[in-house]
């Protein structure tokens, strides 16, 4: 698979169609990715019901700029993806979603088609370094070709949201928390990324960066303005060029640290054949990253002190989900994407009800953090973690 990254400026979403048409010359064209009467699907990153000014979602415009140029083409394209586990996967979800995101507004403009089959079939994928089986949803599946439409965001998790991850969404709705039940090792969750990521297999993938998101992504950090489009036929070089231009350190990123121990390339920014910028020209400055990666007493993640102190003292070297009763309106997104049940709803003696973390129980996979629509979780330091952070 190619290393090459073509990167441009997009000053706004209202060039849009002009710089996806010019990105795309730059690769060859369209029709390099989508040939008359193929099936295309455009998987997009719709996370939760917000508005595209959220920077949370893929912008509608690039949905509707690349299904036009497909439909174009003769190819058949339509917008698909599964949000959040904390919502039901139906007809009814998907509706409101696709409205809320412009998704809907931008199909009708474009001519193209919105997913609402929510089917999904076994896949059986032997290649996997970890996982060799996945459920995928069905239009996915069926598709002739797939083209990843994601987003530049911070993750509190996995440091980065992108083109890898964006093919988590290809596993149907409430499916995925069961992956961090499963998967609390974030090496091995990472992993599991990086196959679902080859078992979907996009074709092209194209990142949203013209405002992406920084701070605690990938549902409640803030956007910030950067200006460009990427694109790449390898989802893990586009998200090396992602964490250089967010200032991720490498080794920061667990899906480029497995990645490099599977000896899978690229592994680095000097693997990459950039196109279109000079390397060293890429970071943003005061890129404001997830409070996750901070560590307390400067310990690295992969250190033996972490691997061996952390299970037993998470609230030294973690932070943990805090929900802000005051804020909280009891909508119960986090209570159904807990993968291990243990958040509850309480109602206290002014009748007020709010959800509840049981933090013994937690897991810090963060996904209650990440799909709550107030921002009424936030992440605090324990005594000892801060106590840590002194030394």
């Amino acid at each position: 698979m190619t290393n090459k990254v073509y990167i441009i400026k997009c000053s706004s979403y209202a060039e849009m169609d002009e710089k996806v048409n010019e990105l795309l010359q730059m690769m060859g064209g369209i029709e390099q990715y989508a040939v008359q009467g193929e099936s295309i699907a455009l998987k997009v990153n719709l996370l939760t019901a917000s508005e595209p000014e959220k920077a949370i979602t893929t912008h509608p415009s690039l949905a509707a700029a690349v299904g036009r140029l497909a439909k174009g083409q003769g190819a058949k394209p339509f917008i698909i993806d599964s949000p959040t586990g904390a919502y039901t996967y139906n007809e009814k979800t998907l509706k409101r979603v696709y409205r809320t995101t412009g998704m809907s507004e931008a199909a009708q403009e474009a001519g193209i088609e919105l997913n609402f089959d929510i089917s999904h079939r076994p896949v059986s994928f032997l290649e996997g370094g970890l996982i060799h089986h996945f459920d995928i949803l069905t239009p996915l599946v069926e598709a002739d070709g797939v083209i990843n439409l994601c987003k530049l965001k911070t993750h509190v998790l996995t440091s980065i949201t992108g083109a890898v991850k964006n093919n988590f969404g290809a596993i149907p709705g409430r499916a995925k928390p069961g992956f961090h039940a499963t998967l609390q090792d974030l090496g091995l969750f990472a992993q599991m990324l990086l196959d679902v990521a080859d078992c979907v297999a996009p074709r092209l993938s194209i990142m949203d960066a013209v405002v992406g998101m920084e701070g605690d992504g990938p549902g409640n950090g803030s956007p910030r303005r950067v200006g460009l489009l990427l694109a790449s036929e390898n989802p893990l070089a586009l998200d090396i060029v992602a964490s250089e231009i967010m200032g991720i350190p490498p080794e920061s990123n667990p899906i480029l640290v497995e990645a490099e121990k599977r000896g899978v390339s690229p592994s680095c920014l000097g693997d990459i054949d950039l196109i279109g910028a000079e390397k060293d020209s890429l970071r943003i400055p005061d890129f404001v990253l997830p409070s996750t990666l901070e560590s307390p007493a400067g310990l690295k993640s992969d250190s033996w002190l972490m691997k061996t102190f952390s299970p037993l003292f998470k609230n030294a070297f973690s932070l943990r989900p805090y929900v802000v009763t005051e804020d909280c309106i009891a909508c119960q997104d986090c209570f159904n994407i807990c993968p291990v049940q243990t958040i509850t709803m309480e109602e206290n003696a002014s009748g007020k009800k709010y959800a509840l973390i049981n933090d013994d129980e937690c897991i810090r996979c963060y996904c209650c953090h990440e799909t709550c629509p107030q921002d009424a979780i936030e992440l605090r330091k324990g005594l000892l973690y801060k106590v840590l952070q002194r030394v």
